[in-house]
């Protein structure tokens, strides 16, 4: 099990990604954080088995109605800690 940081870039700001996002991590019960970055992309902080990593980029993909993911990078995060017991919306 590993901490990632996703960046999301496209059309998801103002479209309600991080909403739809959030509510479909939550159902599958991963635990982190959603918000939108000041450049317009948006940060997705989540502790994932390997074996979820597939499932969780699918929801990173497919967004909200409105929004068009362009790209998705992500990195793994060394002795990354965070207080969480689901999946939040964070505001900057």
């Amino acid at each position: 099990m590993e901490w990632y940081r996703f960046i999301i870039s496209g059309r998801v700001q103002h479209v309600y990604y991080g909403k739809f996002t959030a509510q479909a991590l939550m159902k599958k019960q991963f635990k982190g954080y959603i918000q939108n970055l000041s450049d317009g992309t948006v940060e997705v902080v989540a502790e994932l088995f390997d074996d979820e990593f597939d499932t969780f980029m699918q929801i990173l993909k497919e967004g909200s109605p409105l929004s068009s993911v362009e790209d998705i990078k992500y990195e793994i995060l060394d002795d990354a800690q965070f207080n969480t017991d689901g999946f939040e919306i964070r505001y900057e």
